[in-house]
């Protein structure tokens, strides 16, 4: 107005949700200057979770004003879940998980789900109708689409089964997967890809749970391989005119036909003489070039390499065992990779040669990293600049550090734990990175199910909350896909307080078995929870300071310039801020794994908005996308990296009052047991 009023401002409140503080009045008058404004303030509290409505006037003698807007209020509190992993090894009998059921909470949201797997491995079946496929293209993919079909024709008749078994099966065995058995099983072919290369054209990709079929493409692939052989008796990425044979795809071609005559697959003789005659060559060329450098000290090969490790490997599973070049590759055991330091220890033990393949193991070993938490251990690789190259595949690596494992400590906790983290890795992306690391994980695999003895269990399992037998289930090769593999105890079954959830085992092989206990829990201060992923939280105060640069000037000197800089002041709980602060909100996400189409939603405080306002990516490294929301601030992670990630974004304290930020929630789109949360932050907000 033009000129200076006089103003009564009243506030009504409907919805029964809130009410107005003691000592406030809901009518106020003030007075405000010509063409002015001013804030008016009414402190309200909540008192429980629905609709406001908001009622404000303001009346003057010359002109009055009105509105009503809805808001909605929050209850304090979520659904949170707490997530609990657990082995019983083949010689112990029990094991117990301590769980806390808050007595704040809606009893009839609560769910105590407990999962039991007498392998892990063994959940890989599920995969195995998916990764048969005919083969085409070069040497190499050819090689990699008939192994792990040669692989599932084995695994599948040493465990009696047919693929229709896999087709109708019913119990899902990987223990750490929630939700309908049946659909975790079809969601490989989300995971694999729903089309695939028949060799012309791109077809849908169907499970194969016809044995004949898989015969047939065995059949094929051989077929395939064996004409691909040069006339020389090696292979190249392709054949034919002009052809010139290489040392590793003759060496992984020889491997693949290694395996599959050890799967009882009829090889045309004379094939894998003829390619192990190539390597035989091949390695003897090595060897004097290394010889010569030792003579000469500037012509030759200074160091075997990881290739003389791969062909030395592949030489000995012919019983071909060149001493003079195993020396040299043991010697110069510090330049070959990590990867190759497994193959070469699977290639000393059959030899014999304990002494060195025990250095060897230890030599890997000192990149083994384990979790106690979730039983799983993975190697922490030096890739050095070369992770593009076949030795710095990192899923290949754990594959052929697994076959070493199942040599000498098959029923080790580190080889289950390294399986976990594989059958993790697969699950929860998209793919291991290719057919072919795919066929050396499936190989491995099998190779532990063989020599651990998950493939054959024989147990019964019982489980008891606090001394109580809830289930009891026996399990053997017979019903290995249809036994009870889950309790679940919902609503008030689920009572407040401490629990002891104890699973005890007869018989033979290990137990694996995972908890989630889930409530809407409605405590006043909600702690942080997580398992395979974890979220921290923090609150920034940002303070500027004055920082000059110096620019350079319009005629070239010196001269200094003001750039924004500000200084990170950490906010603990019920720290105090003043309206218009500018606040960063950091969160640190924990992976155990890597992960794909993760989802985090930080919670805002009702005090603060968001400095930016419009939604898009965000410029951390991570690419994560931003969404802004009333409510929240939502980031869309397309790729979660194993290790410590953060992502930042800023806030301004506007509106007076004390206020909860609820924790940040963690969630996979396509894994429902992936759920984290941070801890809670309350905060004051002052004039």
């Amino acid at each position: 107005l033009k000129t200076a009023k006089d103003v009564e401002v009243s506030l009504g409140i409907g919805g029964g949700c809130i009410e107005l503080m003691k000592g406030v009045k809901a009518t106020q008058r003030v007075k405000i200057p010509a063409n002015g404004e001013k804030r008016v303030n009414w402190r309200v509290k909540v008192t429980k979770e629905g609709t406001a409505k908001i009622t404000m006037k303001a009346l003057t003698d010359e002109e009055s004003d009105a509105m009503a807007m809805d808001f909605p209020v929050f209850v304090h509190g979520m659904l949170k879940t707490d997530s609990f992993s657990g082995v019983i090894r083949p010689k112990n009998k029990a094991a117990k998980i301590e769980i806390k059921v808050p007595a704040e909470r809606r009893p009839e949201q609560s769910r105590l789900e407990i999962r039991y797997s007498p392998t892990l491995a063994g959940a890989m079946v599920d995969a195995l109708p998916y990764v048969v496929e005919y083969p085409y293209g070069c040497t190499e993919q050819t090689l990699n689409r008939f192994l792990p079909t040669v692989i599932t024709q084995k695994v599948l008749i040493r465990m009696g089964l047919d693929l229709d078994d896999v087709k109708t099966k019913r119990t899902n065995l990987n223990a750490q997967e929630i939700g309908d058995d049946v659909k975790r099983a079809a969601d490989w072919k989300r995971l694999i890809g729903k089309k695939r290369w028949d060799g012309k054209k791109w077809v849908n990709r169907n499970p194969v749970f016809d044995q004949a079929e898989v015969n047939r493409m065995v059949k094929r692939g051989l077929e395939r391989l064996t004409n691909m052989q040069n006339s020389d008796g090696g292979w190249g990425w392709w054949s034919g005119w002009r052809e010139h044979s290489y040392p590793h795809t003759t060496a992984v071609v020889v491997h693949g036909l290694q395996i599959a005559r050890a799967n009882d697959v009829a090889v045309v003789p004379g094939t894998i003489k003829r390619g192990i005659d190539w390597l035989k060559r091949y390695q003897a060329k090595e060897l004097a070039r290394l010889i010569l450098w030792e003579k000469t000290k500037n012509s030759g090969k200074r160091f075997a390499d990881n290739m003389d490790a791969l062909v030395y490997m592949v030489l000995v599973d012919e019983k071909v065992d060149n001493v003079e070049m195993r020396k040299r590759i043991y010697r110069d055991r510090n330049h070959i990779s990590v990867y190759a330091k497994a193959m070469f220890g699977i290639a000393c033990h059959n030899v014999g040669d304990m002494e060195k393949r025990d250095m060897l193991k230890r030599n890997v070993e000192q990149y083994l990293v384990q979790d106690d938490e979730n039983q799983s251990a993975w190697l922490k690789l030096p890739h050095g600049g070369y992770w593009w190259r076949w030795y710095g595949s990192e899923m290949e690596a754990h594959a052929f550090y697994l076959k070493l494992l199942c040599l000498t400590e098959p029923k080790s906790a580190k080889a289950s734990r390294l399986v976990k983290y594989l059958i993790n890795n697969r699950r929860h992306a998209t793919y291991w990175n290719s057919m072919r690391d795919t066929a050396y994980v499936i190989e491995a695999f099998a190779e532990y199910i063989k020599t651990s003895g998950e493939d054959r269990p024989d147990m019964t399992v019982e489980v008891f909350v606090d001394g109580k037998r809830h289930k009891s289930v026996k399990i053997n090769k017979d019903n290995i896909f249809s036994f009870d593999n889950k309790l679940v105890l919902l609503g008030k079954k689920v009572t407040s307080g401490k629990h002891t959830v104890e699973l005890r085992k007869t018989g033979r092989g290990p137990l694996y078995f995972n908890a989630y206990l889930t409530n809407f829990t409605l405590e006043d201060h909600i702690t942080r929870a997580g398992l395979e992923i974890k979220v921290n939280r923090k609150y920034y105060k940002l303070v500027r300071v004055d920082k000059t640069i110096k620019v350079e000037g319009s005629h070239g000197q010196a001269v200094d310039q003001k750039v924004e800089k500000y200084e990170r002041k950490e906010l603990k709980e019920l720290s105090t801020l003043k309206s218009g602060d500018l606040v960063e909100i950091e969160l640190t996400m924990e992976s155990k794994n890597d992960y794909e189409y993760i989802v985090f939603e930080d919670m805002k405080a009702a005090g603060f908005e968001p400095v930016d306002v419009r939604s898009g990516y965000s410029r951390d490294g991570m690419g994560a996308y931003m969404e802004l929301r009333d409510e929240r601030v939502t980031f869309f992670v397309r790729r979660l990296m194993r290790g410590k990630h953060s992502l930042s974004y800023r806030m301004r304290a506007e509106i007076p009052g004390k206020f909860s930020a609820l924790p940040t929630k963690a969630s996979a789109m396509y894994a429902p047991e992936l759920k984290a949360n941070s801890d809670e932050i309350k905060l004051r907000i002052v004039d």
